[in-house]
């Protein structure tokens, strides 16, 4: 296997599945494809591209909000045309729309439910080359995804599978970037094929097993894992974020034995979880919140005395045994990535029989640089994990104030990019040469550290880009002292600030349920949270959280003083005011820093 379609038949030959990809239709009723269907729609969906008159090379978009089966077979039937897919973020733009669909030269595109048609209709004025779109749910006036099929070019297609070398492009994924406009970023079958090979034996789900497939399929992320269970022969079943959980959700409904997620996802089972212990009594609650504590010392592979380990069945029989049954039941691990994962999280998961397993990379690298495993010794907490096979990294010192042993991570590898659509200038900056190798700039500052049996793991420590300088010449990384910060349940979201200050500070966004308990504990009345906050009490009580944790950072690193805000950063705004998150939910730096600099100004007032 070389090409991406090659998945197709790998699966039809060496595991057929009855259920192979199944979605959710209108109704929520399961729809099902077998292994077989798959790839007969996919060569017919091939073929109907080319009758439309599209040809290799040729670009076609694809947008959805929720995850479905249609995207897969449309994105094999792409790579089988030969055309290139260009798969657009929901969350954005009209305007962001026009630049990619312009650059990009999209000739069709195929959109889902909900405002998109609209926003790629309103689009259309502006881009001459998009001459259709269709839509994958059937509406009296609009085209149809299945008006393409056709079954005239198959001889055709046979012709161009047979041309298609691993070198090709496959697809074209822009980048959601925290500045200026996207990056086409463009990978070729080689790229994502490396990944699904080397990165398969890390997804604990087996041929035959159900799979949750709900990240957006728009990230090379998902996307890519979804190739590794394709490989794997796993059931998949795709779904979005709104129906996860409850007696009635996707979790349990699928009962999957893996999926993969991001660390807000994560935060959020937890501040549930612990919401509900909160709102237990007596006996029950303190049963909870012991079996809690326990948690706070666990290690992975760790050795017990007879005690411990009698506590340790205690609690697993009472709480965390519930705690697995939310989540269906069948987890063998989840795989979290796209930003850092607080370690307090990932703890208390994995004490309670959750393994949650953290990984690495960039779009440009499709996307795995490294990922912590199951094997004995294959996990560190903290860690972005082992390289996988073929990676190769060097820690580049130069060009910044790094700590000991710390530096730009420069990548190279088969899955690294081709590089930027139409963008030399920039491809000239972010690759450089090392000894007659090719490295990727990550923009990632980071080191390596040895695990206890010896093994190197990656550590993520800051973006090169996000460091900030004091007005005293010095640097400091605010990530990490967010990540650690926002283990506290009262902090929802928070950003670190200080560039060209005489000091660090932070501008912190409440946990509105957790501040509503405080505050009931506390006999705060409840009023508004714009009121709340400038409560004494509650500016006290996080004053007392950045105390405890400013001792961990060094003295240039420590919050001086902060600003609590009361409204959560969101990755789109309906009301079409800019938004604070990309659509990987990572902070948009410069536009809080507009939004908030009456805030930002108080602060520095004096």
């Amino acid at each position: 296997m070389t090409r991406l379609f090659d998945l197709l038949y790998h699966q039809l030959e060496n595991y057929p599945l009855e259920k192979s990809i199944n979605g959710r239709d209108d109704a929520g009723i399961w729809k099902s494809y077998s292994s077989q269907q798959v790839k007969e729609a996919a060569e017919s969906m091939a073929s109907g591209l080319l009758h439309l008159g599209l040809k290799p090379g040729d670009k076609v978009a694809l947008v959805v909000y929720k995850n479905r089966p249609e995207w897969m077979i449309l994105d094999f039937a792409m790579q089988m045309a030969g055309i290139i897919s260009i798969p657009l973020y929901p969350t954005i733009s009209v305007g962001e729309y026009e630049y990619i669909l312009n650059e990009a030269e999209v000739k069709i595109a195929f959109c889902g439910a909900g405002d998109l048609y609209t926003k790629l209709k309103a689009s259309q004025e502006n881009v001459a080359t998009l001459k259709q779109i269709y839509t994958l749910d059937k509406q009296d006036d609009k085209p149809y995804w299945e008006d393409v099929f056709n079954d005239s070019h198959k001889n055709e297609i046979e012709k161009i599978k047979n041309a298609t070398t691993a070198e090709d492009l496959a697809t074209i994924i822009y980048t959601s970037g925290t500045t200026g406009n996207p990056k086409g970023v463009m990978l070729s079958h080689k790229n994502i094929m490396h990944i699904v090979l080397n990165t398969s034996p890390h997804l604990q789900a087996k041929s035959g097993e159900n799979v949750l497939s709900f990240l957006p399929l728009c990230h090379i992320y998902e996307r890519a894992v979804s190739f590794v269970y394709y490989y794997k022969s796993a059931k998949i079943f795709f779904a979005g974020t709104d129906n996860l959980s409850g007696p009635e959700g996707d979790l349990a409904a699928v009962k999957p034995a893996t999926f993969t997620t991001v660390p807000r996802l994560l935060e959020k089972i937890y501040e549930a979880i612990y919401n509900k212990g909160l709102a237990l009594d007596g006996v029950k609650k303190k049963l909870f919140f012991w079996a809690l504590a326990l948690t706070d010392d666990y290690e992975l592979n760790q050795k017990l005395s007879f005690t411990s380990k009698l506590k340790w069945k205690i609690a697993d029989k009472l709480i965390f045994s519930k705690w697995r049954d939310a989540l269906g039941g069948n987890l063998k691990a989840v795989i979290t990535g796209a930003a850092p994962c607080p370690v307090k999280i990932m703890r208390v998961f994995c004490a309670a029989g959750i393994p949650i397993r953290e990984g690495y990379g960039l779009t440009e690298t499709s996307p795995t640089l490294s990922v912590n495993t199951m094997d004995p010794d294959g996990a560190l907490l903290g860690s972005a994990g082992p390289l996988i096979n073929g990676i190769d990294i060097v820690i580049d010192k130069e060009g910044g104030d790094y700590r000991e042993g710390e530096g730009e991570i420069l990548a190279h590898g088969p899955s690294v990019m081709m590089g930027y659509y139409k963008k030399p200038d920039v491809n000239a900056q972010v690759f450089c040469q090392i000894n007659g190798k090719r490295y990727f700039r990550t923009g990632d500052i980071g080191t390596l550290v040895k695990g206890p049996t010896g093994r190197e793991f990656l550590k993520i420590t800051d973006r090169k880009k996000e460091l900030l300088k004091t007005s005293g010449g010095k640097y400091v990384a605010p990530a990490p002292i967010e990540n650690r910060i926002k283990e506290e349940f009262l902090v929802e979201q928070m950003m670190v600030i200080g560039d060209k200050q005489k000091f660090v500070s932070a501008l912190i966004v409440p946990a509105v349920e957790a501040l509503k308990s405080y505050c009931h504990k506390k006999d705060i009345i409840w009023t508004s949270l714009d009121d709340i906050i400038k409560h004494p009490k509650v500016i006290k009580r996080y004053q007392k959280i950045i105390d405890k944790y400013n001792p961990e950072f060094s003295h240039v690193e420590q919050i001086k003083k902060f600003k609590l805000i009361s409204r959560e950063w969101l990755p789109v705004h309906t009301d079409g005011a800019a938004a604070e998150l990309t659509p990987t939910l990572k902070l948009k730096r410069r536009v809080i820093r507009e939004k908030f600099s009456t805030e930002i100004l108080d602060i520095y007032a004096e």
